[in-house]
């Protein structure tokens, strides 16, 4: 399966939120109970594409998944107890399996997609949050060789912190 990376667009909006809403409902279906209405919104992603941190990877020109990716982070990120402290880090945020796409192999392809992205402009480090209740994202993130490195308790439990450098 190819997937096509871009950076998102103002015209993507609608077609994002349609997924993440569609996403949500498998997750609960999945008793998964990490995203709701509140987080994350329309207005997370308009400010990720303004900022122009938000990615998508289309299949047959259709979004598959789609990703933001920054230094930007919570006060909780300081819990931390991060291995490369003094190397440059990206922070995956969002990671967003098209439900029609789930089950493909797409969410670890486009991590190493990531760290292809990465590498190119010198970073090796990518940290990012998992919810401690989703068994599919946690053995996709360990089968990549990232650890946790601590934990944060946000609105909606626990998330496990996590680090990989490459």
């Amino acid at each position: 399966m190819i997937i096509k990376y871009r950076k998102a667009e103002p015209n993507d909006i609608e077609e994002i939120c349609s997924i993440v809403y569609d996403a949500v409902d498998v997750m609960e279906q999945n008793n998964i109970f990490q995203w709701d209405d509140l987080y994350p919104a329309k207005g997370d992603f308009q400010k990720d594409i303004e900022k122009d941190q938000l990615y998508v990877g289309l299949v047959d020109g259709q979004i598959a998944i789609m990703y933001t990716l920054n230094q930007e982070y919570e006060k909780e990120y300081e819990n931390g107890k991060w291995k490369y402290k003094d190397r440059p880090f990206a922070i995956v945020h969002r990671l967003c399996i098209n439900p029609a796409f789930q089950n493909k192999g797409i969410a670890k392809s486009t991590l190493l997609h990531i760290e292809k992205q990465l590498k190119e402009i010198g970073i090796h480090v990518i940290r990012l949050d998992v919810f401690s209740n989703n068994p599919f994202a946690l053995r996709l993130y360990n089968s990549l060789g990232y650890s946790k490195v601590g934990y944060a308790d946000w609105r909606k439990g626990k998330f496990f912190l996590m680090e990989k450098c490459f």
